[in-house]
């Protein structure tokens, strides 16, 4: 972003000093004596054509003028500069475990499914930082990188919009949750920041994947990872969509003493969500406990903008003295 400023701004009272003469030899009554010429009968001059130069006699005067606010504005010394912003610190190193299993398509967060309800408060949590680089990984039976850590959020967030059930992408179903963290670990496996971390949500056991979750807790603990796992759902029988386009009951099948096992295992916590303003409160409260360290300095190279403002008054200032003695000069 481009600034500008005076670095002498008090110089602009300058501009009032021919006011102030004029003021002040008003005041005192005192006024250079006018220089007269005598004329026979100045009558004899009505009805003569006005020439151009009687036109323009005091334009002299006005380039003088211009050149007087150049001269002061220039004293004033104006300068731009750009302004760069250093960010100093460190900041979090997230990545988003998102389950997209067929038990995700669940009707219990009415108006959305879980799935629909989970992206939502996840994109509400992305556009709520600022410096910290995220990550997506999605997981069914197996697990996949969605968007490697990253600041750029724009990027991130039409990653998540495209986010789909397993099932609608054709892919086998199943909830590994091990994978999952497994996954994610291994975006932040070469990460320098001072906190990483792993938001890992999901309605179900564990039931397919080749690494346990407890396992898998176990290995990110040791890499200084922080897991925190989210239980959504409600409990019991829930409405899901069935292939004839209707609804049947599922029972839901959240293990959350598991989630509660790998929170402890790697020094997070374990939410449980049974509704979209539980959702939405976990992640607010995640999002205040991982807060980045971070100081911005803004820093302004300035450069000196006067020569813009002093050259035009010289050449206006040699324009008025060519005018003044020859043609718009007057007698006396």
């Amino acid at each position: 972003m481009i600034e500008f400023r005076l670095a002498h701004p008090w110089v602009l009272l300058l501009l009032l000093a021919p006011a102030g003469w004029w003021l002040f030899s008003a005041a005192s009554g005192w006024r250079p004596a006018p220089l007269l010429m005598r004329y026979s009968d100045v009558r004899l001059l009505d009805g003569l054509p006005v020439s151009r130069r009687v036109r323009f006699r005091r334009l002299p005067d006005a380039l003088r003028l211009i050149v007087w606010i150049l001269l002061v504005i220039g004293l004033a010394r104006p300068q731009s500069g750009r302004a760069q912003e250093l960010i100093r610190g460190q900041g979090v190193d997230i990545v988003l475990a998102l389950d997209i299993s067929g038990s995700m398509a669940a009707l219990d967060f009415s108006p959305l499914n879980r799935l629909e309800a989970a992206k939502s408060v996840i994109a509400d949590f992305i556009r709520g930082r600022a410096f910290d680089r995220i990550g997506l990984v999605v997981f069914a039976q197996d697990a996949f990188h969605q968007t490697p850590p990253t600041l750029d959020y724009e990027a991130l967030q039409r990653s998540l919009g495209d986010v789909q059930l397993a099932t609608s992408l054709g892919l086998f179903d199943g909830t590994a949750i091990g994978m999952g963290i497994a996954s994610a670990a291994n975006m932040l496996r070469q990460s320098a920041a001072a906190s990483k971390v792993i938001i890992l949500l999901t309605d179900g056991a564990n039931n397919a994947g080749g690494i346990g979750p407890v396992t898998a807790a176990q290995a990110v603990a040791a890499l200084g990872i922080r897991v925190y796992t989210i239980g959504m759902g409600t409990t019991g029988l829930v409405l899901v969509p069935d292939d004839t386009g209707g609804t049947q009951l599922v029972e839901s099948d959240l293990d959350e003493i598991t989630l509660q096992v790998i929170a402890d295992i790697t020094g997070g916590l374990y939410f449980r969500a049974g509704d979209l303003v539980d959702l939405q409160r976990i992640y607010d409260q995640i999002n205040a406990l991982e807060r980045s360290d971070m100081v911005r300095q803004t820093i302004v190279r300035w450069q000196e903008q006067a020569g813009w403002l002093l050259w035009p008054a010289l050449i206006l200032l040699v324009i008025e003295r060519l005018l003044r003695y020859t043609v718009l000069q007057t007698i006396p």
